[in-house]
């Protein structure tokens, strides 16, 4: 197949959909909405999205039942982003190749641009239960899952670990931990919430799932690797900002070798996880081929 068709073909799709659920607005609001937009329009690869619909796909499902969930996913993100930029955590200057939200704006509009889009993904998802007339089970289940993997139990578990972690020795363990929690929390839940929304048997929504959390750890290994070796023009951020703050990463732990080692195994693996589900799930082989290639 043609992954960068595929890809743009999806990111043109979210992004309309995105436009549609975050219009610009007037009045009060119009000093937070724009914040949140500036971020949420800022570029980004739509990973978790794309993820989300490709998985619905990959159970023979309409990607279009998952657009909802996929949309709100992607403004999940987004705020942990500005969050993650703020002086208080990484503080960092760039994204995405343009000013941080709090630099573009202010410290207390990031926080209230992040707020608001993290709670504006729970409205999109209460608001897509019309769509699922008979099926609000599932919805319901999709709505519990990303709540576990934003919330403390993943992603802001995940970071609280990982500011925890910088300056000191961790693990092998506790590394992966953090990485799991951080990281891949959010992308397993974008596959898992894809392939229940599509209609997947429980074996398939199974199989997608041990996709997710392979391909997840996956992700940051490589996002680590990039760190030290690509550069800030390629990624759009700082590169060495891990080392710089001492961060706990594979290639700090292992060494850069063994780390792109581990991740291309991992990358096996959750290739070989979707045998079973046959040509429909090429879209996510080649995804999962391509993070070992990717410069950004």
């Amino acid at each position: 197949m043609n992954l960068k068709a595929y890809l743009e073909e999806r990111r043109a799709l979210i992004n309309r959909s995105l436009q549609a659920y975050l219009p610009a607005v007037r009045g009060p609001a119009f000093r937070v909405v724009e914040a949140m937009h500036y971020s949420l329009f800022a570029g980004g690869k739509r990973l978790r999205p794309i993820l989300c619909l490709a998985a619905a796909e990959a159970v023979g499902g309409d990607p279009g039942e998952a657009l909802p969930a996929a949309c709100a996913l992607e403004m999940i993100h987004t705020y942990s982003l500005i969050h993650d930029d703020l002086p208080a955590m990484d503080d960092d200057d760039l994204r995405r190749g343009k000013p941080t939200c709090h630099r573009q704006f202010d410290e207390a509009t990031a926080i209230l641009a992040g707020d608001g889009l993290l709670t504006e993904a729970f409205h999109i998802l209460a608001a897509a239960s019309p769509r699922h007339a008979g099926s609000e089970a599932s919805l319901l289940e999709v709505i519990e899952l990303i709540s576990k993997a934003a919330g403390y139990q993943g992603m802001v578990g995940g970071q609280m670990l990982d500011l925890q972690a910088e300056g000191r020795q961790v693990t092998l363990k506790e590394l992966e931990t953090i990485h799991r929690l951080k990281t891949g929390a959010l992308l397993t839940a974008s596959c898992r919430a894809g392939a229940i929304l599509g209609g997947g048997t429980r074996s398939e929504i199974t199989i997608l799932t041990g996709y997710g959390e392979k391909f997840g750890l996956a992700f940051q290994i490589t996002d680590d690797l990039l760190d030290v070796e690509g550069s800030t023009a390629e990624m759009g951020k700082p590169a060495g900002s891990d080392e710089a703050r001492q961060k706990a990463t594979y290639p700090a732990l292992l060494g850069v070798e063994k780390s792109r080692e581990w991740a291309k195994h991992l990358v096996e693996e959750a290739v070989r996880d979707l045998e079973p589900l046959g040509p429909k799930a090429q879209p996510l082989v080649e995804i999962a081929r391509y993070l070992l290639v990717r410069r950004a």
